[in-house]
């Protein structure tokens, strides 16, 4: 079976984003609410202060860029790149609403940056990396793209085992289906989970003082039903899954999820552990 290129890996993935973009906005208050921290921490591991230029990379609705934005003030500026159009539209209202002229948006593959190098004094990005299909190559263009001893912060998932609000429904659609076992080079959500995968990359690409840590928390849903319909709407790749199923497996799937949740109920609410890998490093002097 011929493998897709990296072309048609990055238009399907164009395609998933901007597909659920509107569940994105949807839930945009409630993510936001359950993973701030993350923001926080990935705009101090960067060292943001006012006047920076930063770039943030697979920004999707915001994140962390509006809170970068905010950070580096008038007197500095953020210039957003994601694949989807329209994650990146959702991005702009908040933005507006924000009050935050300082960020500049655009629709594009995050491992081709169009910079001359030494352009920007940070890089941040949540969630993105992982999902690339040439990562050393990112890896390079970021160190390029970075001013001398300005730093670079991502934000990547840990290990499926220690991420079972996203894992647990993985393994109910297995239960259902028969999937091919993943490929553990190929993009996708733990593809960066291993211990010293990024940050390996990043010194490959020149950059020194790298720091890895896996930080873990936790986020919390109202009820069983909450949990799975914003699995449902914001999630591309269970998505993508999904539609493969017959309305009884469907049942099913929503079935198993449901009974795999229950250990994580605490009190009326239902209370998932989180591990995620943050990695930093710098460029040199």
């Amino acid at each position: 079976m011929t493998q897709p290129s990296s072309q048609q890996i990055i238009e399907g993935q164009r395609q998933d984003w901007n597909r659920v973009a509107g569940g994105w906005e949807k839930w945009d208050r409630f993510f936001d609410e359950q993973m701030a921290f993350l923001n926080h921490r990935l705009v101090a591991d960067a060292r943001l202060r006012s006047g920076m230029r930063v770039l943030d990379l697979g920004s999707g609705t915001g994140y962390p860029a509006l809170l970068g934005a905010q950070t580096v003030g008038p007197r500095g500026s953020v210039i957003v790149i994601d694949l989807a159009e329209q994650m990146l539209a959702v991005a702009g209202r908040k933005a507006a609403a924000l009050g935050l002229p300082n960020v500049t948006f655009r629709a594009g593959d995050v491992t081709v940056l169009s910079f001359e190098a030494n352009s920007f004094d940070a890089v941040t990005s949540r969630f993105c990396l992982m999902f690339l299909p040439e990562i050393p190559k990112a890896a390079a263009e970021i160190a390029r793209a970075l001013k001398p001893g300005g730093w670079v912060a991502a934000a990547v998932w840990s290990a499926p085992d220690k991420n079972p609000s996203i894992g647990l429904s993985m393994e109910a659609i297995k239960k259902v289906i028969e999937l091919p076992p993943p490929d553990p080079t190929a993009p996708g959500i733990f593809r960066l989970a291993k211990p010293g995968d990024l940050a390996g990359m990043l010194q490959q690409a020149g950059l020194i003082d790298v720091m890895e840590q896996e930080f873990l928390a936790e986020w919390s849903y109202a009820s069983t039903d909450e949990y799975y319909t914003s699995l449902m709407e914001m999630a591309a790749p269970i998505q993508n899954l999904m539609a493969k199923l017959s309305a009884d497996q469907l049942q099913r799937v929503k079935q198993l999820i449901t009974e795999a949740v229950l250990p994580y109920r605490r009190g009326n609410r239902i209370a998932f552990p989180i591990a995620v890998r943050m990695v930093a490093a710098r460029k040199p002097l």
